[in-house]
C-alpha cells in the first residue's frame, strides 16, 4: 500500500471510535446538555481492549486527521463523532470476527475512501491526561469484606 493510503492504525482508531461511541445505538436526545460522542479516553480505553495496546498521541493525531479529513469523523470540543458517512461505513461493511474487524475496516477505507488531510491536533498534555484517567478507571476498585459489618447500629 502507498505511503497515502489507509494505515492499519487509521482503521483501528475508526474501530475503536465506533465500538467507543456505540456505532449510533445510544444517541443521546437533542434536549440533553451533553454532546453527542465520545471522549478521548473511552476511545484510548476501547483501543487497547482491542489491540492490547494504548494508542501513541502521534497515532491518534494523524488517524484522526486522516479520517476527518475524509469526512468519516468529527471531533468538537474534545468529544468524537462518527459521522454519517463513517456510520454507513462501518454498517456496510462485510461481517468479520472481532478478530478481523480491523483489518476487515481497513480493506474497506482502501476500497471507499482516501484518506484526507485535517487540521487537528492532540496536545501531549491532553493525550497523558486520557491515558491517565483510562489507567485510574482500569484499576479495579477494592472489595469491602461482609466481616464485622453485623447489620446492627
Amino acid at each position: 500500500m502507498g505511503e497515502n493510503g489507509w494505515r492499519r492504525t487509521d482503521a483501528w482508531i475508526f474501530v475503536s471510535l465506533v465500538i467507543a461511541s456505540g456505532a449510533g445505538r445510544h444517541r443521546r436526545a437533542a434536549s440533553t446538555r451533553r454532546p453527542e460522542g465520545v471522549r478521548l479516553t473511552d476511545v484510548l480505553s476501547t483501543a487497547d481492549h482491542l489491540n492490547r495496546s494504548i494508542p501513541e498521541r502521534h497515532e491518534v493525531e494523524t488517524a484522526v486527521r486522516r479520517l476527518v479529513g475524509a469526512g468519516l469523523v468529527s471531533v468538537s470540543d474534545g468529544w468524537f463523532r462518527i459521522t454519517p458517512e463513517g456510520e454507513q461505513l462501518w454498517r456496510s461493511r462485510p461481517s468479520a470476527g472481532l478478530a478481523t474487524t480491523v483489518d476487515t475496516v481497513q480493506g474497506v477505507l482502501s476500497r471507499r475512501h482516501e484518506p484526507g488531510t485535517a487540521e487537528w491536533s492532540l496536545a501531549e498534555d491532553d493525550h497523558a491526561a486520557a491515558v491517565q484517567e483510562y489507567v485510574v478507571r482500569s484499576i479495579p476498585s477494592p472489595r469491602r469484606s461482609p466481616e464485622g459489618q453485623s447489620g446492627r447500629d
